[in-house]
């Protein structure tokens, strides 16, 4: 009776997304109402943030079985976003998120199982349809289909990546992609990789063994006290969720007990309780940057919580975010203990994200090795790689980098020149405000995970490179 009345629900009260240019000065306004689901908000959010829109503020409600969200944002230089190509993918692909889901059988009743069939329903429906392609296009998320896809978790250590880029190469596995992540001593990364010789997924169930076996012994090092993980999938997946994820799920949000509190640097967390509406009331003030309202949703979502009110406002240098939660069994945080974990995953959640140091990006023709000379040239010149993000998109791709100097020192400016030099100054640029080479860079453990982080065999000529975008 529960389902028919919400299919009722939905079928007199369909779908709503509205987007607006013209009510706010500053940013273009998006509305969607729904029959609430949990998780929904996540993916509205997640669609947002993947086309590298800004969320400067927004108010969410979904009590009583109903969905209302409004968010003001703006693309990346701050204004409205105006392009209709944009325009219309939101459209599409917010009106795809709240559209029906289909549950099918044979004409006999049971599961469909014909392989044509399903073959036939996914070209149809999905990444590669009319509605998935665009979804696939924006929103971040990748189809394994051309590519095998493996996430590692394990202790950091210094030159970590280049241990395993070289298990990968010996094993000649094409890396496409990759993001890493690392936080708290731990590091995470989703890698894409392909054949060396077919340029296809890898689908060899004995070779995808020695892989994970190989790649396993590289993470766990001498460290015995946490296992690292490694799972291969041919799935469709969402990298930076799947991040969240195997950070959240090893528990990198612990930290030692005498452990110097960074206040300057941690974001303020406050969970308190509203007795008289049954609520818990999480506060969130820090630093703005991109993506933060996705980092917490994403979290509250995968610790099981239901997001039922919120206020975001992201309009100056800080950003506060206020949201009333129950967890998903109707209650609110019920104790000390469960506060604290709350409190801690989402200090770890922006954390992991936070990119410091002086922002490069590489952009040039594309080939093989160009990667491991790159960062070769980086760690000769003494610069630490703090994050990175790897693509390559049909022949091209864009990299990008964020760098400081050794044990965390300011990056010297002489030494950025020579590195362009050698690298080309068309093809390496400095990003964001280079008045922060001078500025206290906070010292980190991981700082050295990115050493040689797709090593090769060999050196070739910058003059060979093919572009990254």
């Amino acid at each position: 009776m529960d389902d028919e009345y919400e299919k009722l629900i939905r079928r007199m009260n369909p779908p709503r997304v509205v987007i607006d240019n013209e009510s706010c000065k500053n940013a273009t306004v998006i509305q969607v109402d729904s029959a609430n689901e949990h998780g929904i908000l996540l993916e509205v959010v997640q669609v947002l943030t993947d086309l590298n829109l800004t969320v400067t503020k927004a108010y969410i409600s979904s009590d009583g079985g109903w969905f209302m969200d409004v968010f003001n944002v703006t693309d990346q230089d701050g204004n409205k976003v105006t392009d209709v190509e944009v325009l219309d993918y939101i459209y599409k692909i917010l009106t795809f998120i709240f559209g029906p889901v289909f549950n099918v059988t044979d004409q006999d009743g049971n599961k469909v199982t014909d392989v044509e069939v399903l073959d036939y329903i996914y070209k149809a429906l999905g990444p590669d349809s009319d509605f998935g392609y665009s979804i696939r296009r924006s929103v971040g998320v990748k189809s394994a289909v051309d590519h095998t896809a493996i996430e590692l978790i394990g202790c950091d250590r210094p030159g970590l990546l280049s241990e395993l880029s070289a298990v990968l190469t010996h094993l000649k596995c094409n890396v496409v992609s990759a993001e890493v992540w690392t936080h708290n001593t731990r590091a995470a990364a989703v890698v894409q990789v392909t054949d060396e010789e077919t340029g296809g997924a890898i689908t060899d169930s004995e070779r995808l063994s020695v892989i994970k076996q190989l790649l396993c012994n590289v993470l766990n090092g001498s460290n015995k006290s946490r296992k690292a993980k490694t799972v291969v999938s041919h799935g469709i997946t969402h990298t930076e969720r799947r991040l969240h994820q195997m950070m959240f799920a090893d528990r990198d949000y612990e930290r030692n007990s005498d452990e110097p509190l960074e206040d300057k640097s941690r974001p303020e967390v406050n969970v308190i309780n509203w007795y008289d509406k049954d609520y818990s009331v999480v506060s969130i003030r820090c630093k703005d940057r991109p993506k933060l309202i996705f980092d917490a949703i994403c979290t509250l979502t995968d610790m099981q919580y239901v997001v039922f009110h919120g206020n975001v406002d992201a309009s100056g240098p800080e950003a506060h975010q206020e949201y009333c939660i129950r967890h998903i069994d109707g209650s609110p945080v019920k104790s000390e203990a469960e506060r604290q974990r709350v409190v801690q995953c989402l200090e770890a959640a922006i954390e992991r994200r936070v990119s410091e140091g002086l922002k490069l990006e590489l952009c040039t023709t594309d080939r093989v090795g160009l990667l491991s000379d790159v960062t070769r040239i980086f760690r000769e010149n003494s610069l630490t790689v703090t994050r990175a993000e790897v693509a390559t998109r049909g022949g091209k791709a864009v990299n990008t980098f964020y760098v400081c100097g050794a044990s965390g020192y300011p990056v010297d400016s002489k030494i950025i020149d020579s590195i362009r030099q050698s690298i080309g100054q068309t093809i390496l640029k400095v990003k964001g405000n280079t008045n922060e080479l001078n500025q206290t860079t906070q010292e980190s453990p991981t700082r050295f995970l990115f050493g040689g982080l797709f090593k090769s065999r060999s050196f070739c000529n910058f003059g060979l490179v093919r572009s990254y975008s």
